[in-house]
């Protein structure tokens, strides 16, 4: 009487793989009533097709086949149906063939004959085994996602991170720099009444020396203090000026027309010092909210930079273009460049690499940048040259 031990309610498929053909009916008729839903085949090839049509969960495969070994047709299931159970049928017992085909994947090994109910119970166990080690595959394929998702989360907290980091640097820097020019504004204020009385009194003498000398030298000497004076109280009015000035923000300030102010300004010096203009305006630029005159400062800056840079001639090219909502403009002269090892610092307070200079004009010129929501730059340097790159958003 046969024995009802199938674990599940749904028909398990097995493909039986044969080229005896009592055996296979056999087989066939025994797996059937135990409730198997079996598939014939009398050769390996043939049963190769049958596992491609219908996916089984086992295969009972004999030892000897015309077609293969069966060794071979093993190790092609393994490798082309690795869902796919081999339970191995062979009159051949021997220890050697046992582990040798345990070895290759198959997970059972029944010597012929067999009585039904030993063949339907190591059946069901090999589908027991089967269900426990699939589902302990899913269990490890999961796991595998879940590290990988933990590295992926790991690698985008630390990239995180790394940009909070860097943010929080940036920061720190701008609140120092904020804090170097708001102490120059006080210090301006405060030493502009300090430096021009001795001025006044310094012009006033000369002018008296004027009064009491026709040497043609001594005028002359006595004419460039004068100019001297005047070009120190230039200099502090403009530091005032700064300081105090109140700002006429625009909506409809248009970057070209700056540029174009800043050129005419520096006319004379551009004829003198032979220095060739280049502006290319490859769009008409979209206006942006800002200060014009804090504006022309920025370049009046850069301007005075490449004046230095290029004391024996040279070029000097505006280049603006849109994009991304922002205009983009690049200032490119022809100089010497900035040393690789002095790049970092071109925007500190106080910072500079000519024997007279402030230190102020770059970093003043940036602070502008920023407070309009813009960005200002080196985007390249090199002995050829410096292109310095600005940024403002469009007016929308």
């Amino acid at each position: 009487m046969p024995t009802n031990t199938q674990p599940t309610e749904k028909k398990v498929s097995v493909v039986v793989i044969d080229d005896d053909k009592n055996i296979l009916e056999l087989t066939s008729l025994i797996l059937s009533k135990q409730g198997f839903r079996i598939y014939a085949a009398e050769s390996a090839n043939s049963g190769f097709e049958l596992i491609i049509r219908h996916s089984p969960e086992l295969v009972l495969l004999d030892y000897m086949l015309p077609d293969m070994d069966g060794l071979t047709a093993l190790q092609q299931i393994k490798i082309r149906f690795p869902d796919t159970y081999v339970v191995m049928l062979t009159g051949r017992g021997s220890e050697e063939v046992a582990v040798e085909l345990m070895k290759n994947g198959a997970s059972e090994y029944i010597l012929k004959p067999f009585n039904n109910r030993n063949l339907a119970e190591r059946l069901n166990n090999v589908l027991r085994i089967r269900e426990i080690e699939l589902h302990n595959r899913q269990l490890q394929k999961q796991q595998e996602e879940l590290l990988s998702e933990i590295e992926q989360w790991n690698l985008e907290l630390q990239r995180r991170v790394r940009e909070k980091s860097e943010a929080l640097q940036t920061a720190q820097k701008e609140i120092l720099q904020s804090e170097k020019l708001a102490a120059l504004g006080y210090l301006s204020a405060g030493m502009a009444h300090e430096i021009r009385n001795p001025l006044n009194s310094i012009s006033l003498f000369i002018q008296l020396m004027r009064q009491t000398t026709d040497e043609p030298d001594q005028l002359d000497y006595q004419s460039k203090v004068l100019k001297e004076v005047e070009r120190i109280d230039s200099i502090i009015r403009r530091l005032l000026d700064a300081s105090r000035r109140t700002r006429n923000i625009s909506s409809n300030v248009h970057i070209d027309e700056v540029i174009d102010n800043v050129v005419e300004s520096f006319a004379t010096q551009i004829e003198t010092r032979k220095i060739v203009i280049d502006r290319r305006y490859h769009c008409i630029p979209s206006p942006i909210k800002a200060d014009a005159t804090e504006l022309e400062q920025i370049f009046t800056n850069l301007f005075l930079n490449a004046l230095d840079a290029m004391s024996h001639g040279g070029s000097l090219i505006f280049e603006v273009t849109e994009a991304d909502d922002r205009v983009i403009i690049r200032v490119s002269d022809s100089g010497c460049g900035i040393p690789e090892d002095l790049l970092e610092n071109i925007f500190e307070p106080f910072f500079s690499t000519k024997s007279r200079g402030t230190g102020m004009g770059l970093p003043v010129a940036q602070r502008i940048a920023r407070m309009y929501e813009g960005f200002m730059g080196v985007e390249e340097s090199s002995p050829n040259g410096t292109t310095f790159r600005l940024e403002f958003p469009i007016l929308r």
